[in-house]
């Protein structure tokens, strides 16, 4: 994925500035890929980007140094397995004057080890996560990141659709997730997740998919996401294997009223928390409350689940260029569940949903 690290350096620093963080640490992982492009081997070897307000740095294992020495030109504090890493990454503080600073923000993915070993060389050193810094920038999304969100979002209405087309009542919730895996590989998208939960099953929001038979008047859950050129996709649309059970539809209209709702609530300017009440106020209303069992929606950019969150109790201040889920859901126990999920780009009039799939039900004929 090509960056410009130059200018997402520069926009780190303004909110570093802003939130008075003198140092921002970054191990390898999404955060790393999101400023740099790259990110070099994790493992247990600490390995931190380390950005101060002037200067940044790595503290880079040798063993990573020469393969990531073709990905960047950011200077190296590097260490060997028979020295240790501390005073490599004493050397790389100095460097970037960040010795003495008062706020570090630690990327809040990395491992508990790198994080101690950073702040044993900060002592008095404040500690916070990247919300206000890195994760601040991430939220808002620039058009490369769209297109390649947008693009992962056709894939996967195709691969939706390839599901559809495929079910049929004697075949297993593996077989129809093997025809969605083999959808997203023939456009060369890595299959990320596949949710298949029939009947039943589908009362539950994480089901692990199995070898449960489709059977004639069951309703299908089908969550799927795949992954192409570093962005994901992410969509859930529901099945029935000929015709519906008893009481589907007063409960798939709910849920739609519940997702109309959310992406009525979803402004810029809005809390997050408000489009999560939006969503649970219908389903609510309609005496199923204790059913929605999950939050309405999650950010999604590089990672699949990342912020915004929309849950109910969260004060993130939604913004133009945010990207996110709305996926409410009702649940119910030993018959069916039911889920739509969207995924939408937040535009300055509202969001701007990234599929091009209905969320009506689809019959397969048996």
């Amino acid at each position: 994925m090509k960056v410009d690290t130059r200018k997402r350096l520069a926009a780190l620093r303004e909110k570093m500035k802003a939130s008075g963080t003198g140092l921002v640490a970054i191990a390898p992982g999404s955060h790393m890929d999101w400023l740099l492009g790259f990110h070099p081997h994790p493992d247990e070897r600490p390995c931190l980007l380390l950005v101060g307000l002037d200067k940044e740095t790595f503290l880079m294992p040798v063993l990573n140094a020469e393969g990531s020495r073709e990905e960047t030109d950011i200077s190296f504090f590097t260490w060997a397995d028979a020295d240790g890493p501390h005073a490599a990454l004493a050397a790389a503080l100095d460097e970037i004057g960040a010795r003495g600073v008062d706020k570090v923000a630690l990327d809040e993915t990395m491992r508990a080890d790198f994080a101690l070993l950073l702040l044993d060389a900060l002592p008095g050193a404040r500690h916070a996560f990247t919300a206000e810094t890195l994760g601040a920038l991430r939220m808002r999304k620039d058009a490369g990141e769209f297109a390649r969100l947008k693009m992962n979002a056709g894939i996967a209405d195709r691969a939706m659709q390839k599901a559809f087309a495929a079910i049929r009542p004697g075949m297993t919730e593996t077989g129809l997730a093997a025809v969605v895996k083999e959808h997203f590989a023939s456009e060369g998208a890595t299959p990320s997740f596949w949710i298949v939960g029939a009947g039943g099953n589908g009362a539950f929001p994480h089901h692990q998919t199995g070898g449960r038979t489709l059977e004639e008047g069951d309703a299908v859950v089908i969550d799927i996401g795949g992954r192409k050129d570093g962005f994901p996709s992410d969509i859930t649309r529901m099945a029935v294997v000929g015709r519906p059970p008893e009481g589907y539809g007063q409960i798939h209209t709910i849920v739609e009223k519940a997702v109309q709702a959310a992406l009525q609530a979803a402004k810029p300017g809005v809390l997050a928390r408000e489009v999560d009440a939006a969503a649970r106020r219908v389903i609510a209303d309609a005496g199923y409350g204790e059913y929605f069992v999950h939050r309405t929606g999650h950010g999604m950019g590089i990672d699949g689940h990342e912020p915004p969150y929309i849950t109910a109790t969260s004060e993130t201040v939604l913004e133009e260029g945010m990207v996110f889920s709305i996926e409410p859901g009702i649940y119910l126990s030993g018959r069916f569940g039911i889920r739509l999920e969207e995924i939408v780009i937040l535009r300055e009039d509202g969001p701007e949903i990234l599929s091009t799939l209905p969320r009506d039900l689809h019959v397969a004929q048996v």
